[in-house]
């Protein structure tokens, strides 16, 4: 039996990835092993770890890599450590990794300078800030691609990457949003607490690049939102540099009745929440690809998402910079868009192509020593 290992250091990676996972876990070729580090280990976010564990998976591995005031820098030494220990101990067969965290560059540095075999899924996409330069990085570590569309496909191709080593197999993350077993709205709002009859969703990340602007930039944000008198649910940044301005920023909410803030929310716990949302506002890549899969309108607030995706959606999804009257403005509009779902990011058997591919011997025959492929 093969040994397959995936890392997974935020909660929004690991709901991307978890139905791979539970493939590799029903097939008796494969061992699953998973090693959980990053965000999922720092009780500020809410130790998402245990919503791992929840989840039924053995051979997990628990590795602090940070505390809340560690640089990214040496958050990425750190995980580079305590994950070559761990490799060498289990040596795997091949490591999956999951787009532009540096948990997941850190495992694709493993992988290569140990000579295993490393995926990389949903590489070749657009993203703003750091997170674009660490994306395509682990590219150019990663033997193999699995990728959610041809754009992407192509971009991984114009990185000098062989194009029989890239697989197109969709989003991941969208079997589980198709799936019908995710909680009822009634469950999540019980589970979580939530008073609100309607409501929207806010998720606002640090900009790195643009760190001398965050403070100013995310006091507008919060201005607009409590301007507007609407209830949201609001959910903590991820821990990039800045993440400690905005949940700063977010000290303001806490006694207002129009807003519940948390540090995390179970994947499909929230997936439930999206679908019946008025609209989501911020600057995840959520409020570019999961919304417009459900139809729900969301207002993308500044250059985090800028030049990801122009999806043909009639107004479905606003880009505004980050001023408060905009932001107000696109809350108006909220209620003349037409809420039609689009996807142009898999169809929900992205699990069951990955299996079919990892299940083929050409797979493992793939060479792991990287050539630079021009393109013709």
């Amino acid at each position: 039996m093969k040994k397959i290992m995936f890392l997974t250091g935020t909660r929004a990676d690991y709901g991307k990835i978890k139905s791979l996972m539970g493939k590799i876990n029903e097939n008796e070729e494969f061992v699953l092993y998973l090693f959980v580090t990053g965000m999922h280990m720092l009780s500020r976010y809410g130790s998402t770890w245990r919503e791992i564990e929840k989840d039924g998976f053995k051979n997990v591995y628990h590795f602090i890599n940070q505390n809340t005031n560690t640089s990214m820098d040496l958050a990425l030494s750190n995980t580079i450590t305590g994950l070559s220990h761990y490799v060498s101990e289990i040596r795997p067969d091949l490591i999956i990794v999951h787009g532009d965290r540096l948990e997941a560059l850190a495992g694709a540095i493993v992988g290569a300078f140990n000579n295993i075999h490393v995926a990389h899924i949903e590489g070749g996409e657009v993203s703003g800030t750091i997170d674009e330069s660490i994306r395509h990085a682990i590219t150019k570590f990663a033997h193999t691609h699995f990728v959610s569309n041809r754009e992407s496909k192509k971009r991984i191709e114009q990185l000098g990457e062989d194009s029989k080593n890239i697989f197109e197999i969709g989003s991941p993350d969208i079997d589980i949003m198709y799936s019908k077993n995710l909680p009822k709205l009634d469950e999540v709002k019980r589970h979580y607490g939530i008073p609100f009859e309607t409501y929207s969703i806010v998720m606002y990340h640090p900009v790195t690049t643009e760190y001398n602007f965050l403070l100013e930039n995310v006091k507008c944000f919060v201005d607009a939102l409590i301007k507007s008198k609407r209830n949201y649910i609001v959910i903590y940044p991820n821990n990039d540099f800045g993440s400690e301005l905005i949940i700063q920023e977010y000290e303001r909410l806490k006694k207002n009745s129009y807003f519940i803030v948390y540090p995390s929310i179970r994947f499909e716990y929230f997936l439930t929440l999206m679908k019946d949302a008025d609209f989501m506002i911020g600057n995840s890549s959520a409020g570019i690809r999961e919304t417009t899969l459900y139809g729900v309108p969301s207002i993308d607030v500044g250059n985090r998402q800028k030049g990801r995706y122009v999806v043909k959606d009639k107004g479905l999804i606003q880009h505004v910079p980050e001023n408060s009257n905009s932001i107000l403005e696109a809350m108006k509009n909220i209620q003349y868009i037409s809420r039609s779902k689009i996807s142009k990011f898999g169809d929900g058997n992205s699990a069951e192509r990955f299996l079919e591919i990892i299940l083929d011997e050409r797979f493992w025959e793939i060479n792991i020593q990287k050539k630079f492929t021009d393109l013709e």
